[in-house]
């Protein structure tokens, strides 16, 4: 059975319209979305939340129901990954990660250039049309 994991896409509206924030991974430091292991007693949106705040800095809410899921394989296992999209309400200056990872916001297009062709990159249409969704009623 696959390790659960679970992650967010974030959104805000920046100056120029929608933006995505992108994190390094801490050894290979490619651009990705902050995500973790589900811990006991956690719901995944919980960890979902936990892991942008701890990653990224970045406190806000889930919006919708989730994307979907991937799955990869580390640690000799299969880890599976529910994807959600999360409305950045504020984002810290100085976080628990931030000597170890980057954070960029991007616009759609530069953060499907960044993320490239993994398993992610499938859920970044749905995660803008959402986020775009969203911020049109606000």
């Amino acid at each position: 059975m696959p390790l659960a994991q679970s992650s967010v896409i974030p959104f805000r509206q920046g100056e120029q319209g929608l933006e995505l924030c992108l994190i390094t991974s801490i050894r290979a430091r490619r651009w990705g979305f902050p995500k973790g292991i589900i811990d006991p007693g956690e719901t995944a949106i919980e960890s979902a939340l936990k892991e942008a705040w701890e990653e990224a800095g970045l406190r806000g809410q889930v919006i919708g129901e989730p994307l979907g899921s991937y799955q990869y394989d580390k640690w000799g296992q299969t880890l599976e990954v529910a994807v959600y999209v999360m409305h950045v309400e504020s984002a810290a200056e100085i976080w628990l990660e931030a000597t170890v990872r980057e954070r960029r916001w991007a616009d759609p297009e530069t953060a499907k250039l960044l993320i490239g062709k993994d398993a992610r990159a499938r859920f970044l249409d749905a995660a803008i049309a959402a986020a775009q969704a969203w911020l049109a009623l606000l």
